[in-house]
């Protein structure tokens, strides 16, 4: 009911920065929370950052200062700023999606981008 693209992953150099984009489709409205995790070649996969639906935002310690999520609700996208980018950065980036059904709560999981930094 609730499909999640994203697109933004690639190739940078220590120190750069890219911007990811999660795009939103189905029962958008039923969306109250949106937010990206990260998974590297043999690491469990690791919550980065949260926006809910009344614009409150909340960081994981690796990312904070650094990394800035956002919305862009006519849209119904999501974006990670990402700036001051590190080697150890490198992962699978997964957006995802907390709607509500009713009185259930259902979380939707994009396909994945993959984001490198290396020199």
């Amino acid at each position: 009911q609730v499909q999640l693209v994203e697109s933004g992953g690639g190739l940078v150099q220590p120190g750069g920065s890219l911007r990811l984009s999660c795009a939103a489709s189905g029962s958008t409205f039923r969306i109250n929370a949106m937010g990206w995790y990260r998974q590297a070649p043999g690491n469990q996969r690791e919550w980065g950052a949260v926006i809910t639906s009344g614009g409150s935002t909340n960081y994981a310690d690796p990312v904070k200062g650094r990394f800035t999520i956002s919305r862009d609700n006519a849209k119904n996208t999501v974006y990670l700023q990402m700036t001051r980018l590190k080697p150890e950065d490198t992962a699978v980036y997964y957006c995802n999606a907390n709607a509500l059904y009713g009185s259930t709560s259902y979380t939707h999981w994009g396909q994945g981008t993959q984001v490198t930094v290396s020199s």
